[in-house]
């Protein structure tokens, strides 16, 4: 059985300072495939001390050699992504199949890269110069949902930016960040820029967000775990991006095209098997349309093929371990209890996968807007299909949730589906379907996060902001920052 000992900490990997080991699970069979080091609280002041350290020359390297450094990241990473796709496949039973898992950051990391050219690090206003200088020693705490490509979106800004790193992968998908700091070692990052310290949140997370020498956290996780974070953050006035949970409503107006709606709803709910905090698991359809918008979403969950996630024709794997399997199975017996009508799947396990955490791909109609499965986060493949009577009730609905993260609308009229999307409560709105992208800005309202990723916004959570007085800006050639 292998053991993942090692961290990387100022460009060498080297052991845990503490004995603590945990076994890691395949959730495709339950049982015990590795072991990996859980880091210690010596383990993280080493970190940041060699990220601070680092920062010193780092802060202050050109953008011709951050944007070649991102080239070589790019470069090794494509070469491991076949180890990437069966490293999640094995550790949280995420499909071979969901490509975009392991293609996606190639494609983030491209758009860092080239927003380098373009980005007015310096400008002014009026006679004053304005710069964005790079912020500090950055945390990066990343989930196990998306375990490769939060981490590069949080990383390859904080590199673009200047900044210098210590990097926390969820405790259950300690090897795909093992082999991304083996990506960065093979890139060339200097010494110190990049560290990892796998452990638990409880000790690493919580010794990250105290720690002075951290100057940001960036958080993606549970809106619970969140305020935690930003609560620690608080005490030393670290700056913190948080991404948290979600409860995502797509509303299907009556114009729309039902089938369409129905059928993109369950695919892009119960993809990673719902373990999305963008999922839309809420399905707003007017009452008038429930039974004839049944037939389409029982059909495309059919579709669905459950199995082993390293056989590339399964399309589900199993959710990430026996709690989050338990908990699924309280939220859908919830729904039973609760009168919500079942159309398709259930509690238990599917038939033929009597072993793992495999779960049936569920959907209930006639959910009412106070159910359990209505206002807390499942984060597994179940969909509830709440009626309304008006558009504005709807759109009630919708807003009616601590969560502001995604939102989604349905309608055959560009203009209403726009004015209704206008109105949504949430970070990203999409419309008919349509799908986002690696440039523009992610984030949530409410209690679904601070700040933003991607893009040009997501490199100034990287960034300080600093005036400069006295040195006649217009005379150096700056661009005007508001012209």
């Amino acid at each position: 059985m292998k053991h993942y000992g090692k961290f990387y900490i100022d460009g060498a990997w080297v052991d845990s300072t503490g004995p603590r080991v945990q076994e890691l699970v395949d959730p495709t069979t339950g049982s015990v495939f590795a072991t990996v080091a859980m880091g210690e609280i010596e383990d993280v002041n080493l970190a940041v001390a060699a990220a601070r350290r680092a920062f010193v020359d780092y802060s202050r390297s050109s953008i011709e050699t951050r944007y070649e450094l991102i080239g070589r990241i790019i470069h090794a990473y494509e070469k491991r992504a076949d180890d990437f796709s069966m490293a999640i496949a094995q550790e949280v039973g995420i499909p071979r199949s969901a490509r975009a898992q392991v293609a996606g950051p190639v494609e983030h990391m491209k758009v860092a890269r080239e927003l380098l050219k373009k980005y007015p690090f310096e400008s002014r206003m009026g006679d004053t110069i304005i710069r964005r200088e790079p912020l500090g020693v950055c945390a990066l705490i990343s989930p196990w949902n998306w375990p490769i490509q939060t981490t590069v979106i949080k990383l390859i800004y904080a590199l673009a930016a200047g900044c210098t790193v210590v990097s926390k992968a969820s405790i259950n998908s300690p090897v795909s960040a093992v082999l991304l700091g083996e990506v960065l070692e093979e890139a060339g990052v200097p010494k110190g820029v990049f560290n990892l310290v796998n452990g638990s949140g409880r000790v690493i997370g919580e010794a990250l967000s105290n720690h002075p020498d951290v100057d940001m956290i960036s958080f993606t996780g549970s809106t619970g775990a969140g305020q935690q974070v930003g609560e620690s953050a608080a005490r030393s006035i670290k700056r913190v991006c948080l991404e948290l949970g979600g409860k995502s409503a797509n509303i299907v107006l009556q114009d729309a095209d039902l089938e369409k709606a129905a059928r993109w709803n369950v695919q892009r709910c119960f993809f990673n098997a719902g373990q999305s905090c963008h999922a839309p698991s809420r399905m707003l359809v007017h009452e008038s349309q429930i039974e004839a918008l049944i037939p389409y979403l029982v059909d495309e969950v059919n579709k669905f093929r459950l199995g082993d996630p390293r056989d590339l024709a399964t399309t589900m794997g199993p959710v990430v371990s026996q709690t989050q399997f338990d908990s699924i199975q309280r939220h859908i017996q919830s729904a039973i209890d609760e009168g919500a009508r079942l159309v398709v799947g259930g509690t238990g396990r599917p038939e033929g996968l009597e072993q793992g955490f495999f779960t049936r791909p569920t959907v209930f109609v006639d959910v009412a807007p106070n159910m359990t499965i209505s206002r807390e986060e499942i984060f597994g493949p179940v969909l509830a299909v709440v009626p309304y009577a008006t558009e504005t009730e709807a759109l009630e609905i919708a807003n009616d949730s601590p969560y502001g993260l995604g939102g989604y609308v349905f309608s055959g009229d560009r203009r209403k589906g726009y004015e209704f999307a206008s109105g949504l409560r949430a970070g990203r709105v999409c419309f008919n379907g349509a799908a986002t992208n690696s440039i523009t800005p992610m984030g949530g309202y409410k209690q679904s996060g601070i700040g933003r990723s991607m893009g040009a916004f997501g490199l100034e959570e990287y960034l300080e902001i600093k005036s400069v007085y006295g040195f006649e800006a217009e005379a150096v050639g700056l661009p005007e920052l508001f012209a």
